[in-house]
């Protein structure tokens, strides 16, 4: 017997002494081929060390008989092993290894002999007697007597694996249950990692014909959880159902008696409820419904009697197949290389009377589920690539082209401008419909100036001079959109004699021009607000429109354009409290305006370029090469009239057009035909869609046939387009034919 006293928290304190401890295996082998083995044990081995005469009172222990300290090292020291091998490592020096092998305990388990190292029988037949672990606990402590034999055993880890995989954490596999209902019966299915532990199913009761769809769907949850308590009380399990609505069951508010009941019940079961398509749910599906009655089958039968002159009319390719399968020797083994019947099978599948174009990925499914040939999904891909109609009347799904372009920020106030008109509002008493907004791109201070739409050039020229040129100078360029007025020979003439630069927007893209716009969305808004609330003409409310535009803070300068403008902000009735007076003479005028213009370029700079790294996240950057083919992207706006297209059903892309020359990053002029020559034809690279060619979209001219006072006769090749011409007490059909 020994006495062991408790010094755990000595130890915490001792440095370990990190001695390297003999693996016993090493001493095994050290071992072979030794015929006369004798052990030596000392006595009380630890005893026959003293400790240290400094470090006896760490050793002091309490028992009720008093306070005693070691002389001798104790058990129980972290760092006695390390010091007990030391000490016989240093006494057996002259013979280590050679006719001695130092072992820190006995070898308990094994029979050494000259035969060799085995395992002790006794322990053997504790292992074969050991009784079947049903505890963790029991299955490590197995475990561990056997891994201590582990070299004795070829493929131990093959074996123990399963008794392993029992012992990590989360090693329970979770239940999932499937359930269904049908109008005669419920069933559903309990299973583990995909396999199978029961089923039940059973019919409905009287009252359960009157349930909601909803109500009975939850009553086949609820029986599953009932019948099968003893495997899912306590357990994690995932339950599966082919009504949607029940996975929002614990959310809902609004719940009648029989569901708060079964809601009670669930809340005893750690368990989640998870909608499962009905197609998938075939084995619950399956349980919950019976077979389906003669009668049925004959009411789904299809006959060919009644409506088969109409199915003879339609186009169909069932003969072809037949006639191909008839010649097939062995269908299964054999495939037939026919890319004619391919491409029938996508045309009637794709543009045939009963599919209508789908998309790419729902008849690749279709397809799929009747017909099968190598590569059919990438053949799919490729033939509605290239399907003309789709390329033009597909909307775009992914990611708008073009990155965003950042406008030269101005040296100085009022030196680059943009304007617009604001047209079709009410006519005011001084017969004026319409706006024109200017605005400093620096400074972002506006002009607004009431005009009538039908304003001469002049007129327009004198208003210019007059408010902009009188009060800011001559601008050094100007940014607007294609209007007429703007594009008309007098304005280029007028503004190439003054020395101003005009840049315009590309067609039917106004983002080019999106500071005007923003301006002009502001100006509307405070416009409504002046009719409703003060009632009058616009145009009397218009000059404060202005001011309180030009007064109020925006967040691009983070200033007032007034005080961008003048230094200072602009006096209102709700200050009440002196601005203050400032005298700035000479250089310091100078210095202050040039270093508040400083600080309005790095603002619009550091908004330009955040705007930048948000908008460019949501584009995508594609590049055309010169002689490209795209078709071109038509807005179909109400009642109004693009590219000679109009309405709702017109198609979203026009051409394809060929690409002339690339003119700046993102924009590219077209080839347009003699119809469109009124139309810009530079483009935004977002109104542009890559064209996919084919040979079938070319269209073989015949010949003609000419006569002899050199005349011939056309013949319609293809019908382009349908309109219908409405006239007071008739309609015109129109065709266009090519």
């Amino acid at each position: 017997m020994r006495m062991c006293i408790d010094y755990r928290q000595l130890n915490k304190l001792t440095i370990k002494n990190k001695y390297p401890l003999p693996r016993i295996d090493d001493l095994f082998d050290q071992l072979r081929g030794a015929s006369v083995l004798s052990q030596i044990n000392l006595r009380s081995g630890y005893h026959q060390l003293r400790v240290k005469e400094a470090d006896i009172p760490k050793t002091t222990f309490r028992t009720r008989y008093g306070h005693y300290e070691f002389l001798v090292m104790p058990f129980r020291l972290t760092n006695a092993p390390a010091a007990f091998m030391d000490l016989m490592n240093r006494v057996f020096q002259p013979f280590l290894d050679r006719f001695v092998v130092v072992l820190y305990w006995r070898y308990p388990g094994h029979v050494v002999s000259a035969e060799g190292t085995k395992v002790d029988p006794r322990k053997i037949k504790a292992i074969l007697e050991w009784k079947p672990p049903r505890l963790v606990s029991e299955i490590q402590s197995f475990l561990g007597l056997a891994g201590y034999y582990r070299r004795f055993v070829e493929g131990f880890s093959v074996m123990a694996a399963p008794l392993t995989k029992l012992i990590r954490k989360g090693s329970r596999k979770d239940f999932t249950v499937y359930s269904d209902v049908s109008h005669v019966g419920l069933g559903c299915v309990l299973m583990q990692e995909g396999k199978v532990v029961a089923y039940a199913s059973r019919q409905l009761k009287p009252h359960e014909g009157n349930y909601p769809t909803h109500d009975l769907e939850l009553a086949a949850v609820i029986f599953s959880l009932k019948i099968w308590r003893h495997y899912l009380y306590g357990e994690r399990c995932i339950i599966y159902t082919d009504h949607k609505s029940l996975k929002y069951l614990q959310t809902q508010k609004e719940l009648n008696l029989t569901q708060r009941r079964w809601i009670e019940l669930l809340k005893d079961y750690d368990c989640s409820i998870e909608y499962n398509p009905g197609k998938a749910n075939v084995v619950a599906d399956a349980l919950s419904r019976r077979a389906v009655s003669d009668l049925r089958a004959m009411f789904a039968r299809l006959s060919l009697y009644d409506y088969g002159s109409l199915l003879a009319e339609l186009p169909t390719w069932v003969d072809q197949i037949k006639e191909k399968q008839l010649k097939d020797e062995s269908l299964v083994a054999r495939f037939q290389q026919d890319s004619n019947l391919r491409q029938s099978i996508l045309k009637e599948a794709h543009g045939g009377f009963c599919a209508m174009h789908p998309g790419g990925n729902k008849l690749y499914h279709d397809l799929r589920e009747l017909y099968w040939w190598p590569g059919l999904k990438q053949e799919v891909t490729e033939f509605m690539g290239k399907c003309l109609t789709c390329q033009q009347v597909k909307a775009e799904h992914q990611l708008p082209s073009g990155l965003l372009q950042l406008v030269k920020i101005p040296l100085w106030k009022w030196e680059r401008v943009t304007m617009d008109f604001v047209s079709g509002l009410p006519l005011t008493p001084s017969k004026k419909d319409s706006i024109w907004v200017i605005v400093d791109r620096l400074t972002e201070s506006a002009h607004f100036i009431p005009v009538r739409i039908n304003f001469s050039l002049q007129k327009l020229a004198k208003l210019y001079v007059s408010e902009i040129v009188r009060l800011h100078g001559v601008p050094v360029s100007i940014i607007s959109d294609r209007d007429p007025r703007f594009t008309s020979r007098f304005w280029q003439k007028l503004h190439e004699a003054l020395g101003t630069r005009l840049n315009f927007s590309t067609a039917f893209h106004p983002q080019s021009d999106g500071q005007s716009e923003r301006v002009i969305q502001i100006l509307e808004d405070m416009l409504r607000g002046c009719v409703i609330e003060f009632r009058g003409s616009w145009e009397d409310y218009l000059p404060l429109a202005e001011f309180a535009y030009n007064n109020s803070y925006q967040t691009s300068i983070r200033m007032a354009p007034y005080e961008a403008l003048y230094g200072r902000r602009c006096r209102t009735p709700v200050c009440w409290t002196e601005l203050g007076e400032r005298q700035l003479l000479g250089p310091e005028l100078v210095v202050d305006t040039a270093d508040k213009v400083k600080l309005i370029r790095d603002r619009l700079k550091e908004v330009a370029n955040r705007q930048k790294s948000y908008t460019d996240l949501k584009r995508k950057e594609i590049e055309y090469s010169v002689g490209d083919m795209v078709f071109l992207k038509v807005s179909p706006w109400k009642k109004i009239l693009r590219f000679g297209k109009k309405g709702k059903l017109s198609p979203r892309f026009i051409g394809p057009y060929r690409i002339l020359k690339r003119v700046g990053p993102i924009a590219y002029q077209l080839e347009l035909p003699p119809e469109l020559d009124r139309i810009n034809d530079v483009f935004q690279v977002s109104m542009l869609r890559c064209y996919c060619s084919d040979p079938t979209h070319v269209v073989p001219v015949a010949e003609i046939e000419v006569q002899t006072d050199l005349t011939f006769e056309e013949e319609p090749v293809q019908i382009l387009d349908r309109d219908v011409k409405v006239l007071r007490k008739k309609s015109v059909p129109l065709v266009k034919l090519r």
